[in-house]
């Protein structure tokens, strides 16, 4: 090919030249031989405006009209490593963000778990659970980011790795790795535990609050998770999403429950050795204010009558000390149709809190009644019948008939 020939000639065939590299140098030159005047005809027929794409557009590319030279010629394809090895850019590392937020989000929803737990089983008040709520989104976004990431991501943290390193270093240590092992055996009974832990927690919170019924199907549905989940966590790490979070909280209301059997103990020991006329300042409430106590009852409201059953209303409580007889006030919470802490003070009688539930047509606790339901009745509910002092012939201001005068004696002699 001389050198006046067009551009698009030579560029096309200096790419297919390329393309045949591997082969013999004499045999390319063959194979050329017979492109070089299909070529310039081409170009010919293009004029001189005659550019590599139209080349393309009637041969197809270089590169695959040489290929077609391969196989018409009975030649080998391409090497394709060479071509792939200029071809594949390194592909892009992942991020830790959402690997990170996975498992943090996990050890966050299980320590608050077991916090939560652990409040409500010493207050033993299972709307202490509300807390739960907070943790609610955590455990979503934790979840989310498994779900899109995957657990193999988790693992290459290097967080995760040191971990999985102090494991194996203690697995070296014989005592430690017995322990490791002893531990492991364990686990089938565990989640065993942790499925009637769950159940118990809420039959006992029921005895507090009839309420705590519906937190029943949830707990089921915990007892049955965790009794799924938990054999197949070594298969499928994802499972530890309902294993931990479930073992946190029988962990947490277990200590929890120790620690109300402990002040119950400590307070029955108290009553036994003080006088249960009423004492104050020696017992707090659920929220932690000090209570009012008749014997052992907590008493919540008090009402007050004059000395002829007259109900009296806004009084004010002082024990001799002069000091305000304050315990907590509650009221009703429109929203969630329970009672709460709206204050604490020492003015009586207070409105009578009735809680419930209702159904869709506000019958209430009737036999669909779902919904909480909650009111305050203001007045008494009783009357007092007021003893009187009985009546005497020396009351005061009750004149007395004066004697009729004695007539003297006459004298004797």
């Amino acid at each position: 090919m001389s050198t006046d020939k067009p551009t698009a000639a030579r560029v096309y065939l200096s790419r297919v030249r390329t393309a045949l590299a591997d082969l013999p140098a004499n045999e390319v030159e063959e194979l050329l031989e017979d492109v070089r005047p299909q070529l310039a005809e081409m170009e010919a027929e293009a004029g001189a405006a005659a550019r590599v794409e139209d080349l393309v557009a009637r041969l197809g590319t270089p590169e695959s009209y040489a290929a077609e030279l391969r196989a018409s010629g009975g030649y080998p394809p391409a090497p394709a490593v060479p071509e792939a090895a200029t071809e594949v850019l390194p592909a892009a590392k992942p991020g830790r963000l959402g690997p990170r937020l996975a498992l943090w989000g996990l050890v966050f929803c299980a320590a608050g778990t077991a916090m939560v737990s652990f409040y409500t089983a010493v207050r033993f008040d299972s709307r202490a659970l509300t807390g739960m709520l907070v943790l609610a989104p955590v455990f979503a976004v934790s979840v989310a980011f498994l779900l899109l990431r995957g657990v193999d991501a988790l693992r290459e943290l290097p967080e995760v790795v040191r971990a999985r390193a102090v494991v194996k270093s203690m697995r070296e240590d014989r005592s430690a790795d017995r322990a490791l092992t002893y531990l492991n055996s364990l686990k089938p009974a565990w989640w065993v535990v942790c499925a009637f832990a769950l159940l118990a927690f809420g039959l006992l919170l029921m005895i507090r609050d009839l309420h705590a019924v519906l937190l029943l199907p949830v707990l089921l549905v915990g007892a049955g998770l965790v009794m799924w989940a938990g054999p197949r966590i070594k298969a499928d790490g994802r499972m530890l999403w309902i294993a931990v979070p479930v073992s946190a909280f029988v962990v947490g209301s277990a200590f929890g429950g120790l620690g109300a059997a402990v002040n119950l103990v400590r307070d029955r020991t108290y009553s036994s050795n003080s006088t249960p006329t009423y004492a104050s300042s020696m017992y707090e409430d659920v929220h932690g204010n000090e209570a009012l106590r008749y014997g052992s009852h907590e008493l919540s409201n008090l009402y007050v009558f004059d000395a002829n059953g007259k109900p009296l209303e806004n009084v004010y409580l002082y024990d001799d000390r002069g000091r305000p007889l304050t315990i907590t006030r509650y009221g009703c919470e429109k929203d969630s149709g329970a009672s709460q802490m709206t204050g604490q003070d020492n003015q009586f009688p207070r409105p009578k809190v009735v809680e419930g539930v209702q159904d869709d047509h506000g019958n209430v606790n009737g036999y669909n009644g779902y919904r909480g339901y909650c009111r305050e009745d203001a007045g008494v509910p009783f009357a007092a019948v007021i003893p009187k002092a009985p009546a005497t012939s020396g009351t005061p201001g009750t004149p007395v008939p004066p004697s009729s005068p004695v007539k003297p004696a006459p004298p004797t002699r």
